[in-house]
């Protein structure tokens, strides 16, 4: 069983997670902060997402990255800095929210890649 948890959760670079997850930690302080707002307070419900999403996020982050790279390949686009800059924040968002969905295809895809190399 510990295999199968280093194999999956500990198969990206520590440098790739922990800037995930201090984007991910941000986006969740942007919902915590748009759901307190009239002075209401957070569900446990509403804790127990923002936690999952984050945690999940850096894996649906990896799945997102891995098909854009797949599409797009080597190319290199130059874009007004603005434009780009609001489509890398939609596309954190979209990761972000889909993250409880998204993210197991990347973390099966990691565990395959990581139990295959070692066979």
């Amino acid at each position: 069983m510990k295999d199968f948890f280093i194999n999956t959760f500990g198969g990206l670079k520590p440098s790739y997670l922990i800037r995930q997850y201090i984007f991910g930690i941000c986006l969740a302080l942007f919902f915590a902060n748009m759901n307190m707002q009239g002075g209401r307070e957070l569900s446990l419900g509403v804790m127990s997402m923002l936690v999952i999403n984050t945690a999940l996020y850096p894996y649906s982050r990896f799945v997102y990255e891995s098909v854009i790279e797949f599409i797009l390949g080597d190319n290199t686009f130059y874009v007004n800095a603005i434009v780009m800059l609001f489509a890398k924040i939609m596309t954190m968002f979209i990761c972000w929210v889909a993250a409880i969905f998204v993210a197991p295809v990347g973390l099966a895809f990691i565990y395959y890649k990581n139990t295959r190399a070692t066979c």
